[in-house]
């Protein structure tokens, strides 16, 4: 997910598509380019102390999920996982599931259903469980949303069939926008990227109903076929909405048309991973330049910033091409883009028919089989619109008390791991190396859930879900547009506190852990402090790793767009992700489908950096220790391996493996495995695996 420089992509995917496992076959690490230096090495491991010995379960390790007939040296997530790969079944209503990030997502979402019950149904309620348990009534009550039919989108609609020149596009196109209805393009509020402490307004490439650009411009039979299933479920959409047959063939057509024209005109995802490419400021007589027959005077006026002198665009070829394709194409043809995009993205929120239609391309996309139970869209809905009034009852039952300090311990100790790596390096010069120093020192991180709540003036009618969809939406739009020209909230959350999940983010220079993620297996107090950095510890690993990958390493202490690099040390930096690029690139996820090592670097260069910061912590954490613990026969360095490998365990159908790997910036978690282990020394030394193996193959990739 991202425009401009926002947070480094999460690190497991939401809704479509997030950290999703591969389920193809193991695959051996493809040759590399010659290895680096060696960096700092880890503390070594304890030796000659008592030994405790113990079952597997006893330190927060799953003996069931482990495949002891397989060689850990020749596929390590087979080894760690297979046991569990043979047992696990994906739900119908998943595109995937995963042993860490899907159990804790399961009993999440059954915490803040019972939540939301609670307060559906108690009498006298505090404010937010009354705003709360009315936004969730609403959406649960479907006899509510059948009887209202289309109606919460007829005036939309009745707009959209009125449209006749490119001022009239605008004019709706400003409503939809209001309502976060992204038509065309989308508008946001965004640090200025050479001013991290400015906030400006972001125009940014859209208005595709497809996953991404690719899916309309490849010529492969598999893109072909889905883009006629895409045309006939556009078509049934249509007709849904009270158009007749022949109208929505009709229409259906002029929307591919038109999504196949911005098609071309958009970024590669790739291209998307340029921040320099993604930073073009434009006053408001620049913009109108660009895109001259786009009405802009009147699109501020109508989103409520009148008031906006510049804006950052992420494409100026995108907003020129934008421009020619209003003055050429048909009235008709824009009326039913317009329609269209109205009813793809209020279709949750409307009647069973339309939520089914719906389905339809999800499953193509993902394999999915069956739609979600209401009760868990209901769930996500109420979270997404009211995220941070859900997240206070939340936290008060799922938040243990222990697992904040826990988690800032972490942070300080893979801080410290980092330096000292820094420190040791021998590719950077000390005056470059200072500068990584100062950026590190100056990183601050949020854990748990914000110390300011985010209050929602909105309306909820406690029998109409889609008007208080729509509302909701209305709100962020307004509350995120307020931002601009404001003073910068650096403790802002981009994700509600129930989110499994974690990100940094480089403008901010700052690294969030809700209070979901901080839960077993990625952390437990029960469990060893091997096992606890093999899970979260390499999720705070990881996060920091961000702040100097290909995409963060681009920006300075103070979230500034700034080369900190000296020439040859940058010049070293490319060898060595260039590494990284080579090894992912040859990974195969299923026959015939290969990585894209660009479009993963980032995540991969956060993985790799992440896992040995985390390994060099638990060494650190672990010094001095009375006596070293082997459990189910497996030492201490082996349990942080099998913590990694296990919290990565997961099976996904092959349509959406393929849709992960067109469009996702992680690789499938057997790469996220297998691919940092095979280049960490320590793993190779801890199972005793001979030089030249997959898992310790002779040449091996490392930057941090």
């Amino acid at each position: 997910m991202r425009t401009q420089r926002q947070p480094a992509a999460p690190l497991a995917i939401t809704l479509a598509l997030a950290a999703l496992p591969a389920c193809g076959p193991a695959a051996s690490p493809p040759p590399l380019p010659a290895a680096t230096a060696p960096a700092a090495p880890a503390q070594p491991a304890p030796q000659g102390l008592p030994v405790v010995e113990t079952k597997l379960e006893s330190v927060g390790l799953d003996e069931a999920a482990i495949d002891r007939s397989a060689n850990p040296c020749q596929d390590f997530y087979q080894f760690a996982c297979g046991g569990w790969l043979a047992k696990a079944e994906v739900p119908g209503d998943e595109a995937y599931w995963m042993r860490s990030f899907n159990e804790i997502e399961k009993r999440n979402e059954a915490e803040l259903r019972r939540i939301l019950e609670e307060a559906a149904q108690a009498g006298d309620r505090d404010p937010v469980s009354k705003k709360i348990g009315a936004y969730y009534g609403a959406c649960m009550d479907e006899a509510a949303v059948e009887a209202a039919g289309a109606k919460p989108i007829a005036d939309l609609l009745a707009k959209a069939r009125r449209v006749r020149d490119a001022k009239g596009v605008g004019a709706l196109v400003t409503e939809l926008h209001v309502r976060r209805i992204w038509a065309l393009f989308d508008i946001a509020s965004a640090q200025d990227m050479k001013d991290a402490t400015r906030v400006i307004a972001q125009l940014d490439q859209n208005g595709l109903g497809l996953p991404d650009r690719d899916y309309y411009l490849n010529e492969d039979d598999k893109s072909k076929a889905l883009r006629a299933k895409y045309q006939e479920h556009v078509a049934r959409m249509m007709r849904l909405a009270g158009a007749q047959e022949a109208a929505a063939k009709a229409a259906a057509a002029d929307v591919v048309q038109i999504e196949t024209e911005l098609a071309k005109i958009s970024k590669t995802r790739v291209e998307r991973r340029d921040p320099k490419g993604l930073y073009n400021k434009l006053d408001r007589a620049a913009l109108a330049k660009t895109a001259p027959d786009f009405p802009w005077d009147a699109y501020f006026q109508g989103i409520g910033r009148p008031d906006v002198k510049e804006v950052n665009v992420t494409s100026v070829r995108f907003f020129e091409g934008l421009s020619r394709l209003l003055k050429a194409t048909k009235p008709a043809a824009w009326q039913s883009y317009l329609a269209w995009h109205v009813v793809r993205s209020t279709a949750p929120a409307l009647p069973k028919a339309f939520v089914d239609e719906s389905f339809t391309l999800q499953s193509a996309l993902t394999g999915q089989t069956e739609v979600r139970p209401r009760w868990k869209r209901c769930v996500d809905s109420t979270d997404n619109a009211l995220g941070e009034l859900l997240a206070q009852p939340f936290v008060k039952t799922s938040f243990p008390g222990e697992s904040k300090p826990a988690a800032e311990s972490m942070v300080r100790e893979i801080s410290d791991a980092f330096a000292r790596e820094v420190r040791s390096l021998d590719w950077m010069d000390e005056g470059t190396k200072q500068r990584a120093l100062t950026k590190l020192s100056a990183m601050a991180y949020l854990i748990g859930y914000p110390d300011k709540w985010k209050t929602y003036d909105f309306e909820v009618d406690p029998k109409a879900y889609a008007k208080n969809a729509l509302a909701a939406r209305a709100f962020h739009t307004r509350w995120d547009l307020g931002k601009i020209d404001k003073p910068l909230d650096r403790d802002e959350w981009q994700m509600s506190p129930p989110s499994v999940n974690a990100y940094y983010d480089p403008q901010r220079n700052h690294m969030v852990f809700p209070a979901g993620i901080l839960q077993p297996p990625f952390y437990s107090v029960k469990s060893a402090v091997a096992v606890n950095l093999g899970g979260i510890g390499m999720v705070v690993g990881h996060e920091l790793t961000h702040g100097f990958d290909d995409e963060g390493s681009q920006f300075d202490a103070k979230g500034n767009l700034e080369d900190w690099w000296s020439k040859d040390v940058g010049a070293a930096f490319r060898t060595r992700t260039g590494c990284v690029e080579a090894q992912y690139s040859g990974y195969e996820a299923l026959p015939g489908l290969k990585l894209n090592g660009k479009l993963t670097l980032g995540e991969n260069i956060a993985d790799l950096g992440g896992l040995k910061l985390a390994f060099m912590a638990y060494r650190a954490m672990r010094k001095g220790a009375a006596e070293q613990t082997v459990a189910g026969g497996f030492t201490e360095d082996q349990q942080f391996f099998l913590a990694h490998g296990q919290a990565w365990c997961g099976k996904m159908r092959d349509e959406a493996l393929r849709l992960m790997v067109q469009v996702n910036p992680h690789s499938p978690p057997r790469f996220r495995v297998n691919g940092p282990l095979a280049n960490l020394p320590e793993f190779g030394e801890a199972f005793k695996c001979a030089p030249g193996t997959p898992m310790r193959p002779t040449n091996m990739c490392t930057v941090w």
